[in-house]
């Protein structure tokens, strides 16, 4: 009998056994879920770009047009589309998407299947063709090229048959056939009558495949997507948890419970990723009246981190003026904001550091130092079976960071669920930040912190991880002005752009130092003051300094008006909130016009002056047009008004009005409103104030 066989055997089949299991660790993990494309993975590194709102809406100073709007309207002075592209370019964005046709059915180029376009507009005497002009600057800036075009058309006669579907494919080959690549399409739900009193039923299957007929490698965009969706607001923000995946099957364009398409589904049958879409003005065309409204650097900014920052790719609105041009304001918000980001980011601090891992799958393949090696193509991933895990990366030395940022290798698919973030600081491992899903892209903010190491730990997954980057930086403290507030009953607070800087103030209308006051908490000011702010950060820096002109308190105040005081709401016109307000519109207009204000001041005082603030917003109506002010000891007489005349250019310029008078004392003061810039029959309201004397 032969004693050593059977030990041969089992010798061998071990061997086979281990070859087997190193093969499969060398091998890279299968596939996970919902998976993108190829044309997929290409948009999600395009991260940032423009959507441009310019079309018939711009010249009527609508957001949507009705469809009977003439097409002489559109007659641009100075279009230049080169401008558009050269400040995308400089703002750091990869393309631009531009609304050539919107609900009014107005369309940028010369269409054969419309009389509603360009070619009946005054604009270049109808030879103009704004599509052109874009695509080839885009071209020219290495930028690439979308279209928005609703399906909704306010102004086509077949609008709500069966035709119409035709028609609008046609149209879709038109705009796809004529300009070039189209890296998307982007399709708006909206879904309303036409000119002749029907609703369309809209032919979606037929709509996508004439994108793919035409543009195969075109994302295109709905609720639905099939190749991207919205996140489900229109505020830059995406969900802290953020999906790449949807029930394609389940979604369709003008989905109602679109509340969905913020987290996405976590186990989405089709990758669906979510694109962010906001406007750098409250509204998505242009309105001179929000020259002065643009969102501020630190918004921005905010938005900048939580769209792109959470896995979504950033669609930035600009509104295009009536000239044709990117409105200053709009240029120098977009400067500052890149200039932020480059600075926040200049500095990977992780590349080429040493990185160990919990446990790598196999160390020549997936090896824990592919996360900082700045190789999207690499990537550190866990044995089969395995879902969770940890890299550490050791700086050498104690480094200031306040930024991670963190990726996953979604080709393969999105698999984590949460994560948190450690910092080896002062002898022990603090945790600094967490976070639920990565996907494409996750980026956090947190206070700056001194570290030798870092450790990002998968805290749950649904397969085995597939990280392919981590970065760290100190980004510089957000120097912007500090925002300044102050309530009815005269409580002033500071707020700072950013952590890490130091606010200062002076209340005198001097210009504040290091050496002013610093600011610890809100304090009360109820008197007439100047107060001026900036920040500072740990080297010396300073923001610009921000200001605001402060009357008396308004905590004694209270509106008296025998018109109005029954109505809800009306105590917001002296809340000291500008974003809040009142209207004398009612449904049944019961309250009578011209409009009166009275306001007992609850003390008697020496005014010298009043002022007016309009409401805040879009599509705002009652604004005052023309005005008189009167005064009185007793609520009682009033006599002549100590001021009338017109608020100049308040329709384009709604900012805050003021009138100044002869000195005169009094208790009560009152404004009524004799017009109203459009002729209706009621006034609005967002602030009434006073100038009292020095």
């Amino acid at each position: 009998m032969n004693l050593l066989r059977p030990r041969f055997s089992i010798f061998f089949f071990l061997l086979l056994f281990c070859r087997f299991q190193t093969s499969a660790q060398k091998s890279p993990p299968a596939p996970f879920g919902a998976t993108p494309s190829p044309q997929q993975l290409d948009w999600h590194k395009m991260e940032y770009y423009a959507f441009a709102h310019f079309n018939m809406n711009t010249f009527t100073d609508e957001e949507w047009g009705h469809g009977t709007e003439s097409p002489s309207a559109f007659n641009p002075t100075q279009l230049d589309c080169r401008q558009w592209a050269k400040v995308a370019k400089e703002a750091g964005m990869k393309g631009i998407i531009i609304t050539a046709k919107h609900h009014d059915g107005f369309c940028l180029w010369p269409s054969q299947y419309t009389q509603h376009s360009v070619k009946n507009s005054s604009w270049k005497n109808g030879k103009g063709d704004v599509l052109r002009e874009l695509s080839d600057a885009c071209k020219e800036y290495g930028l690439k090229f979308g279209v928005y075009l609703s399906p909704w058309d306010r102004n086509h006669p077949a609008y709500g048959t069966a035709e119409y579907n035709e028609i609008f494919k046609k149209t879709l080959e038109e705009v796809l056939t004529n300009y070039g690549d189209v890296f998307e399409v982007w399709f708006d739900g909206a879904n309303g009558e036409g000119p002749n009193g029907k609703k369309q039923v809209y032919d979606w299957p037929g709509f996508i495949a004439t994108v793919y007929k035409y543009q195969p490698k075109a994302i295109i965009f709905s609720d639905a997507g099939p190749g991207c969706r919205w996140v489900g607001n229109e505020e830059g923000i995406a969900g802290e948890t953020n999906w790449a995946t949807l029930n394609g099957d389940k979604v369709y364009p003008g989905y109602e419970k679109y509340q969905e398409l913020t987290p996405g589904h976590e186990d989405g049958t089709h990758w669906i990723p979510a694109e962010t879409d906001v406007s750098i003005r409250p509204g998505w065309y242009y309105h001179q009246s929000e020259d002065h409204k643009v969102k501020s650097l630190t918004h921005m900014v905010d938005i900048y981190y939580k769209s792109l920052g959470r896995g979504s790719n950033l669609l930035l609105n600009l509104p295009i003026d009536r000239r044709g041009l990117v409105h200053e304001n709009d240029v120098q918000r977009l400067k500052e904001l890149k200039a932020v980001i480059d600075a926040d980011f200049s500095t990977n601090l992780a590349k080429g550091k040493k990185v160990t891992a919990s446990q790598e799958r196999d160390k020549e393949v997936f090896a824990a130092a592919n996360v900082v090696d700045g190789d999207d193509t690499t990537y550190w991933a866990t044995a089969d079976g395995t879902h969770k895990g940890s890299v550490e990366v050791d700086l050498g030395k104690a480094t200031e960071i306040n930024r991670f940022v963190v990726q996953e290798y979604i080709k393969l698919g999105q698999r984590v669920k949460s994560f948190s973030v450690e910092a080896f600081t002062n002898g022990a491992w603090k945790e600094i930040a967490k976070g639920t899903t990565i996907g494409y892209k996750r980026i956090l903010r947190f206070p700056t912190i001194s570290a030798s190491k870092v450790r990002v730990t998968i805290l749950e997954a649904k397969a085995s991880p597939l990280i392919t980057n981590v970065e760290l930086y100190h980004a510089p403290a957000l120097l912007a002005a500090p925002e300044i507030n102050r309530t009815k009953e005269g409580v002033v607070s500071l707020r700072a752009p950013d952590t890490g800087v130091t606010l200062y103030y002076t209340t005198d209308g001097s210009e504040p130092n290091k050496q002013s006051k610093k600011y610890k908490a809100s304090f009360p000011l109820q008197t007439k003051a100047t107060l001026k702010a900036l920040a500072i950060d740990a080297s010396g820096k300073q923001s610009p300094v921000s200001r605001m002109d402060f009357d008396i308190a308004k905590k004694k105040w209270k509106v008296i008006s025998t018109q109005a005081v029954a109505y809800k709401n009306i105590a917001k016109l002296i809340d000291d909130d500008p974003e809040t307000g009142w209207s004398s519109r009612t449904k049944d207009n019961s309250l009578p016009f011209p409009c009166e204000v009275v306001i007992d001041l609850g003390e008697e005082l020496a005014l010298e002056g009043f002022t007016y603030l309009p409401l805040q917003g879009r599509n705002i109506e009652g604004t005052i047009a023309q005005y008189e002010f009167y005064v009185s000891q007793d609520g009682k007489s009033w006599g002549k008004p100590v001021s009338s005349g017109e608020f100049s250019n308040i329709k384009n310029n709604p900012v805050l009005q003021t009138k100044h008078f002869t000195q005169v004392k009094a208790r009560f003061i009152k404004l009524k409103a004799l017009t109203e810039i459009h002729n209706k029959n009621f006034a609005s309201f967002a602030e009434i104030g006073v100038l009292t004397t020095k």
